[in-house]
C-alpha cells in the first residue's frame, strides 16, 4: 500500500490536484451508497491474472470482462462454423473457472461479452465448470445482436462512413446492443451475464443501473455509468498503462487493474488494488477518456449520446475522482459492425543489421518486388492489388520530420506486406524472399517466422439499423424474455464556448510532450489523438499552435488520399481531440502497416515543436 501510495503522489511534470478535505468535499457528493465494478480484461488476450487480483484485493462487487472486436467477431464466426459448440472467447471461461468458489463465496456478480458469436455455448460450458466445481450460478445470455439470418434482406444498406453497397461476401454481422438486456438480466436475479456484441461500457452501466434504480431516461446519469465503464473498459490502459510518462510508471510486471467506484449522482473514483503496480492520476484517466472517442460532445452509445467535453477530474491519495458527463437521448438505430472476405494478404520481416541498413533493406524490398512480377507475367498473373513497404529504423513513420539518413540507426527491420485476389499470387511472392539470404545485400540475420503465408484479408463494413427491428433476447434459467429498446426525441447539441486570451509572446521552443499527454486509437479506418495539456494555462497556446491544418501537414504521410482532419474540444479536462480520417491504411486486419491501429500517432505528435513561447514558468503564472 506505502509504494501504491507513493507512485500516485508523484506528480513532476504532471497535471497534479493536491485536495484538502474541504475542496474532496466540494467535488464529491457523499452518497452514501457505492458500487465497485472491476475490470479484469481489456480484450482478448489480456493477462488472466488480472481476476485473482481483483478478487483478493479489489473488495469489488461486480467484475466485467471485455473480449470483443469487429475483427474478433469475425474469427468467432469461422470457430463456430468449423464446430458449433464453439464461437466465444476462451480466455473468459478459463480465467474465471478456477476462481469460481470464492467468486460465489463474495457475492460477486459477473458481465461479459465473452459470448461472442455463442453465448449460449458459452453459457453451458460455465455451469459444466461450476457444477464441477461444486458451486452453482444463475447464468443469463443475451442473444439477437446476430443478424448474418437476415443479410439477404440488407441489400439497400449503405456503409455509414463512405456510402459503399453491402457486400455480398459478409461473414460476420452484429449488432452493438446497450445497458438495456444486461439489466433485464440482473434485475431478474443473474449472477453472471454473458452477452453477444454489446458496447463496452454498457457492461459497467448496466449494473449501475441495476443497483441505483436509474431509469432510461435519466440521462445525464447514464452519460456517467458509460463514462465509468469506456475509463476501466480497456484495462491496464487507465492505470499507468500507454501511459505518456511512462518512465514514471513502476510495477509494469504486476499492472493494477481498475476499479470504478461509483455512488448514485454519478460521480466516481477510478483506483487499482493496493499494493499493484501502475499509476492512477489525472494524466492516466484522462488519456484514457479521450481513447478512440470522436467528438467529445457526441459519443454516440445505444443507451445514450454521452458529452464528455465537460468532465473534471480531481486527483487524491485514493485515485481520480471524474465528474461532469452529461447525456442526450439516443438515437433510434443500433450501430451494425459487418466484416467481409476481401482478399489475401501477406507479411514478411526480415532484420537487417550493419551500417546503412535502412538502404540495403530498400535494394532487398525493390529486388524482390521486380523478381515476383516478372514471374507473375510469365503466369499471367494480375499485378498486387497494394503493398506496403515499410523500414522501422528508418523514421519513414514520422514523415517529413525523420531524421536525416546519416543519423540512422547500424540496424533495421524491413516490414513488407502485400495484398492480391488470389492466394496464389501470394505463394509466388512468398517464395521469393527467402534468396535475398544469399542473392541480397550483407546484414539479414533473420525472417521472422519463416515463409509468410497467405491469410484472410478482413474488412469492416458499419451501417445503421432500426433498433425497433433488433429486440433482444434475454434467457435466464429456462426462461426466455424479450427486451425491447425505448425511443426518445432528439435533443440539441449545446455550443461549447472557448475562451482565446491574449497570450505572451518569446524567443523559445518547447515539444509538444512538455505541455501535454497524448493517446491515440483507432476507429475502424480513422484515428484518433487525444491532447491533454498539462496545466489549464498551457491550453490556449496548444490550441493556437496544434491546428486542423498543423496535425494534418504533420501526418500528410498518413493518408492514401485527400486528407481530412477534425478537431474538438473538450474544455473540462483542458483537452482537444483531432480525428484523422482515413489514416490507417484499411484499419485493423486490413491494413498492411506495422501500426495498423494507430497506436503511436499520439507519440508522433508528441514531438511537435511549439515556436515562439515565453518560458514555461511565465505560463503558468498568467492563470
Amino acid at each position: 500500500m506505502a509504494m501504491a501510495k507513493s507512485i500516485l503522489t508523484k506528480t513532476l511534470h504532471q497535471r497534479a490536484y493536491k485536495c484538502n478535505s474541504p475542496v474532496l468535499a466540494r467535488f464529491l457528493h457523499d452518497d452514501s451508497k457505492k458500487v465497485r465494478i472491476g475490470c479484469s480484461s481489456g480484450f482478448w488476450g489480456d493477462t488472466p491474472t488480472a481476476v485473482p487480483q481483483l478478487l483478493y484485493g479489489g473488495n469489488i462487487q461486480y467484475l466485467v470482462c471485455d473480449y470483443l472486436s469487429e475483427i474478433t467477431m469475425s474469427l468467432l464466426a469461422a470457430a463456430k462454423t468449423k464446430n458449433p459448440q464453439l464461437g466465444f472467447t476462451p480466455d473468459f471461461v478459463e480465467s474465471i473457472a478456477p476462481h469460481l468458489g470464492e467468486i460465489k463465496k463474495q457475492g460477486i456478480r459477473i458481465v461479459t461479452n465473452g459470448g461472442g458469436i455463442n453465448p449460449k455455448a458459452c453459457v453451458a460450458m460455465l455451469q459444466a465448470l461450476s457444477k464441477k466445481a461444486g458451486v452453482e450460478f444463475s447464468i443469463a445470455d443475451v442473444s439477437g445482436d446476430d443478424l448474418m439470418g437476415q443479410r439477404d434482406a440488407l441489400t439497400d444498406v449503405k456503409e455509414m462512413f463512405s456510402g459503399k453497397p453491402f457486400p455480398g461476401n459478409v461473414n460476420s454481422m452484429n449488432a452493438y446492443y446497450g445497458a438495456g438486456p444486461i439489466l433485464n438480466a440482473l434485475d431478474r436475479g443473474a449472477e453472471i451475464v454473458v452477452t453477444g456484441r454489446a458496447t463496452d461500457s454498457a457492461l459497467a452501466l448496466a449494473p449501475l443501473m441495476h443497483e441505483f434504480g436509474w431509469k432510461p431516461s435519466e440521462f445525464d446519469k447514464l452519460a456517467a455509468g458509460s463514462l465509468a465503464g469506456h475509463l476501466i473498459e480497456c484495462g491496464a490502459q487507465v492505470t499507468g498503462g500507454n501511459h505518456t510518462d511512462w518512465e514514471m510508471v513502476e510495477g509494469f510486471d504486476n499492472m493494477g487493474f481498475p476499479i470504478a467506484e461509483v455512488s448514485s449522482s454519478g460521480e466516481m473514483l477510478i483506483t487499482k488494488p493496493p499494493g499493484t503496480g501502475g499509476m492512477v492520476t489525472v494524466g492516466t484517466v484522462a488519456e484514457q477518456l479521450l481513447y478512440e472517442i470522436g467528438d467529445g460532445q457526441s459519443y454516440h452509445l445505444p443507451d445514450v449520446i454521452a458529452d464528455f467535453s465537460q468532465v473534471k477530474m480531481l486527483e487524491t491519495n485514493d485515485g481520480v475522482l471524474v465528474k461532469g458527463a452529461l447525456g442526450r437521448a439516443p438515437t433510434d438505430t443500433y450501430k451494425i459492425s459487418a466484416t467481409y472476405l476481401d482478399g489475401f494478404k501477406g507479411t514478411c520481416v526480415i532484420n537487417v543489421g550493419g551500417g546503412k541498413a535502412a538502404k540495403k533493406s530498400q535494394v532487398i524490398a525493390d529486388a524482390t518486388f521486380k523478381r515476383t512480377k516478372t514471374i507473375f507475367a510469365k503466369l499471367g498473373i494480375p499485378d498486387f492489388e497494394k503493398t506496403h513497404v515499410q523500414i522501422l529504423g528508418s523514421e519513414q513513420s514520422i514523415g517529413k520530420h525523420a531524421l536525416p539518413e546519416h543519423m540512422l540507426p547500424r540496424e533495421a527491420v524491413l516490414w513488407m506486406s502485400v495484398k492480391h485476389k488470389d492466394r496464389k499470387a501470394i505463394q509466388v511472392w512468398a517464395k521469393e524472399i527467402a534468396a535475398s539470404g544469399t542473392g541480397g545485400t550483407p546484414g539479414l540475420t533473420a525472417f521472422v517466422g519463416g515463409r509468410p503465408k497467405p491469410t484472410p484479408c478482413l474488412k469492416l463494413y458499419s451501417f445503421l439499423y432500426p433498433k425497433s427491428n433488433m429486440d433482444a433476447t434475454v434467457t435466464l434459467d429456462g426462461k426466455e424474455e424479450t427486451y425491447k429498446c425505448g425511443s426518445y426525441p432528439e435533443e440539441t447539441i449545446p455550443k461549447i464556448e472557448v475562451e482565446e486570451p491574449e497570450l505572451l509572446r518569446g524567443t523559445n521552443s518547447i515539444r509538444l510532450e512538455d505541455l501535454a499527454f497524448t493517446r491515440s486509437g483507432d476507429k475502424g479506418n480513422s484515428c484518433n489523438i487525444g491532447v491533454i495539456a498539462r496545466d489549464p494555462a498551457f491550453l490556449p497556446y496548444i490550441r493556437e499552435q496544434i491546428t486542423v491544418e498543423a496535425v494534418t501537414d504533420y501526418f500528410q504521410h498518413v493518408f492514401e488520399s485527400t486528407p481530412v482532419v477534425r478537431r474538438y474540444d473538450l474544455p473540462g479536462v483542458d483537452a482537444l481531440n483531432f480525428v484523422l480520417e482515413a489514416s490507417l491504411g484499411g484499419g485493423g486486419i486490413a491494413s498492411l502497416r506495422p501500426d495498423p491501429q494507430g497506436k503511436a500517432y499520439g507519440q508522433i505528435l508528441s514531438d511537435f515543436v511549439l515556436t515562439n513561447m515565453p518560458t514555461m514558468e511565465d505560463i503558468k503564472s498568467t492563470v
